[in-house]
């Protein structure tokens, strides 16, 4: 935990881009490796989404440098590549699956992908076995559907269902989402609520300090482009916006802010 707050971050793919659409989800084994190492000289590590949400509603205690690690989708390749990473830091982290494409591919994103590409999803024994070395799977709906367009039977069935699904599949309680997109509005909000989860992460960048929503948790989104260096800005900001640019605006702005003011 940094003086700002609790940072997220967020990863989909760690694999390689085929082409500059996907360079923004997909982060090569090499650099992820390379992120996680840098987290760690700077004194930071990974703690449970669980640690996160006490943290919130109980004020449970978070050690410095505490941050959580969620990817989006559940893609294969995270079992492949990431989970050694983290096994040998012992970092937990959390993977939001799509419960009616477990073991197929990422359809979704058919249309978006300029090659028509898409990836293979982690099936039902590939996610068990991570289950059993400490990894947490969570909720990012049934489809993952823009779901402020859904009307609200089919918004209903899209938190309910896959939360359901989930819960026989792991055999335990499935309690955070993640909306797909970052798409969300009050009806949403309203909906992940009624149906039955403890918090939920958005895509807004953000320090998370006590008093955030609970359904508006903040996420950095970590791009395949980002270096370490990059990686370090974002986190140190809050933003996602990892620019060497930015750094030196915000340097500058907090600089003027701290000039006396002189009347004229």
């Amino acid at each position: 935990m940094s003086a700002g707050g609790v940072i997220v971050l967020m990863y989909h793919r760690v694999g390689l881009a085929r082409n500059a659409w996907e360079a923004r989800y997909a982060i090569s084994p090499e650099r992820f490796e390379a992120h996680m190492l840098a987290l760690a000289r700077r004194g930071m590590h990974a703690v449970p989404v669980d640690a996160l949400g006490d943290w919130l509603e109980n004020g449970a205690s978070l050690s410095a440098g505490a941050f959580v690690l969620t990817f989006d989708d559940g893609f294969r390749d995270v079992r492949e590549c990431a989970l050694p990473v983290l096994e040998r830091l012992h970092w937990p982290f959390a993977v939001f699956l799509v419960s009616n494409f477990i073991g197929v591919d990422d359809a979704w994103t058919r249309g978006a992908n300029p090659d028509g590409a898409t990836h293979p999803l982690l099936n039902a024994e590939e996610i068990l076995d991570m289950q059993r070395r400490g990894v947490g799977f969570h909720s990012h709906t049934c489809s993952h559907a823009s779901l402020p367009d859904l009307d609200d039977d089919r918004l209903s069935r899209e938190l309910v269902e896959s939360r359901v699904a989930l819960q026989h599949l792991l055999g335990r309680q499935v309690d955070y989402l993640a909306y797909p997109f970052g798409h969300l509005d009050e009806r949403v909000v309203s909906a992940a609520r009624k149906a039955g989860y403890r918090a939920a992460f958005s895509t807004q960048p953000g320090f998370n300090r006590p008093d955030v929503d609970r359904f508006r948790i903040r996420r950095i989104d970590v791009y395949g482009s980002d270096t370490p260096a990059m990686l370090m800005r974002k986190v140190r900001l809050g933003t996602n916006d990892g620019r060497l640019s930015n750094l030196a605006r915000y340097y500058l702005s907090r600089g003027k802010a701290r000039l006396p003011f002189r009347p004229r």
